[in-house]
């Protein structure tokens, strides 16, 4: 039997169907879809609960493997109230899980816990160190979330835990800091900084947890990671997306969002900045060693990208109207310039919030 926490929206919706669909597993006979509201899946059994409440222990009684997928990720969210959901969630999953005699937990975090870093060799292996950061940024969430599954393996050496790490996501209706990267007038980069891209579409990810579910699939450490094969350079993504690049001077582009993000103007923190410009590939070997394979390459998924931002705008991670995406576009001739016409958008968009 199989449960899957977020069951009744996104990844966990999805995830949730495909093991409904899966025929021939033992381990998904049954499959149980946990969350605090109903949705409308067929062949599933519901177990209404709360993740962060320690009351979920009574929903897994016969659970043979545990999904956690209800984390927040959504840049929109405060992201002290988003660093207490996340952690308390991932913590009542494990408690809960040990409690009610849970065989196997698969966690899911991201790739940022690598961190992003001009000297990142591409690819980087499954086992590479993890990074310690307790910023307000998602690595900071994710960190502390694998900090967790760390302490419950030595706690509870009956319980298994495997932290599945995708690669930035793409997909339809997905929202992220990325996607929003992709919606500004000009793609940011960093002076004599080569970046490498690497995306991972969300329907290979529930293909991926999918097959971890069934396969019972290890990487070294207990972690997995998900993405397309190899990494696109930043003149191919440029050219993919039909878009031209602005290059500031690391300093300057890390120092303003660090003001910005401090003054509440952008979701976008220092660190996940660095991820725009800095590599993270990952060497998806755990998974490719098992037999699994991503149905989409690098170029596919940055497609499916574009496809979903289209007639969307964004500036330095805030979601804008067109008009504001004209000031600062208008502005851009250079580097300067378009940092001044993005400084230009932020005070006007406040002034608008002011009134």
């Amino acid at each position: 039997m199989a449960a899957v926490t977020g069951a009744a929206s996104g990844v966990g919706r999805l995830l949730v169907q495909r093991l409904a669909d899966a025929e021939g597993s033992s381990v998904v006979s049954e499959i149980v879809a946990v969350d605090s509201e109903f949705a409308d899946l067929r062949g599933v059994t519901w177990r209404i609960g709360d993740v962060c409440d320690p009351g979920l222990v009574s929903r897994l009684d016969g659970v043979d493997v545990l999904v956690h997928t209800a984390d927040d990720r959504s840049p929109e969210s405060k992201p002290v109230r988003r660093r207490q959901h996340n952690i308390r969630a991932a913590q009542t999953v494990l408690t809960a899980a040990a409690a009610a005699g849970v065989p196997r937990v698969i966690l899911l975090t991201s790739t940022m816990v690598y961190g992003a870093d001009p000297a990142n060799p591409v690819p980087l292996a499954e086992d590479a160190p993890r990074v310690s950061d307790n910023s307000e940024g998602l690595m900071g969430d994710f960190a502390e979330v694998e900090a967790l599954a760390e302490r419950a393996r030595r706690a509870h050496p009956s319980l298994s835990v495997t932290v599945v790490r995708p690669a930035p996501l793409v997909g339809p209706e997905l929202d992220t800091i990325l996607s929003r990267h992709f919606s500004a007038p000009r793609l940011l980069t960093v002076k004599g900084e080569e970046q490498h891209w690497q995306f991972c579409h969300v329907d290979d990810l529930v293909s991926a947890l999918a097959y971890c579910v069934t396969e019972d699939v290890r990487g070294p450490g207990g972690v997995v990671t998900v993405g397309s094969d190899g990494a696109l350079t930043q003149e191919e993504v440029e050219q993919l997306a039909g878009m031209k690049p602005f290059e500031v001077a690391g300093n300057l582009a890390f120092g303003a969002i660090r003001r910005l993000h401090r003054a509440r103007i952008t979701p976008a923190a220092e660190v996940e900045l660095k991820f725009l410009v800095h590599p993270c590939v990952v060497d998806c070997a755990a998974l490719r060693e098992a037999g699994w394979k991503p149905a989409y390459t690098n170029e596919e998924a940055l497609a499916a990208l574009l496809e979903a931002r289209e007639g969307k705008h964004a500036i330095v991670g805030r979601s804008v109207g067109r008009k504001e995406v004209t000031i600062t576009a208008a502005g851009a001739a250079g580097a300067a310039a378009a940092a001044i016409g993005t400084a230009a958008a932020i005070r006007h968009l406040r002034r608008r919030k002011g009134s």
